[in-house]
C-alpha cells in the first residue's frame, strides 16, 4: 500500500469516528473499545475525535490470548471467533460503564490464527440488551492492510449502531 493509500485509509478513519463523535453525545451515549487485532487504533481513532472526552469511555487492548481469556471473560477455545468477539464487547462495556461497546479480533497475517486464514476478522457491538458480531474477510492485504479495514469497519458499526 503506497502512502497516499495510508493517507486516504486514514481521512476515512477520521471522517466515520467524527460521525461517531456527533452521533454519540445527541443519543446520550458512552463508548468503549476492545480491541486485539487492531492493538488500539480503533481508541486511537476515537480519541482524537471532537469532544471525545464527553463520550468515549476508553479501551482495553487485549492482544494476548490469556488477556482475554483473564480480563475480557473470552470463553476457552478460539479468540479469532464470534464468541470471542462477542464477550470482548459485552466485557469492555461492563468494565468502563459505557452504553455501548465495539470489539475486534481477528488473524491479521501473514499466518493462519485460530485455524482461521489472514485476513478473517470478528466484530461485534453490544449495547447491553443485545450484541451484534459480523464477520468480514479482508482477503489478499498484508497484516497493516487487514487492520486498517477492521478500524474502519468497527468505526461503521458505531456510527451505523448510533445512527437509528
Amino acid at each position: 500500500m503506497t502512502e497516499p493509500q495510508r493517507m486516504q485509509q486514514r481521512d476515512g478513519r477520521a471522517e466515520l469516528a467524527a460521525e461517531v463523535a456527533g452521533l454519540a453525545p445527541k443519543r446520550g451515549c458512552t463508548v468503549a473499545v476492545a480491541e486485539s487485532l487492531t492493538g488500539g487504533m480503533v481508541a486511537s481513532a476515537l480519541a482524537e475525535s471532537r469532544g471525545a472526552s464527553e463520550w468515549f469511555r476508553g479501551g482495553v487492548v487485549a492482544y494476548s490470548t490469556e488477556v482475554k481469556h483473564q480480563l475480557l471473560d473470552v470463553p476457552p477455545g478460539p479468540v479469532v471467533s464470534r464468541a470471542a468477539a462477542a464477550a470482548m464487547a459485552r466485557s469492555v462495556r461492563r468494565l468502563l460503564g459505557a452504553d455501548l461497546a465495539v470489539s475486534v479480533t481477528g488473524s491479521g497475517g501473514p499466518e493462519p490464527q485460530d485455524g482461521q486464514p489472514p485476513g478473517t476478522v470478528y466484530l461485534a457491538v453490544d449495547d447491553g440488551v443485545r450484541v451484534q458480531v459480523v464477520a468480514r474477510r479482508f482477503m489478499g492485504k498484508d497484516p497493516p492492510g487487514v487492520c486498517a479495514d477492521a478500524v474502519a469497519e468497527a468505526l461503521r458499526l458505531l456510527a451505523e449502531y448510533l445512527r437509528v
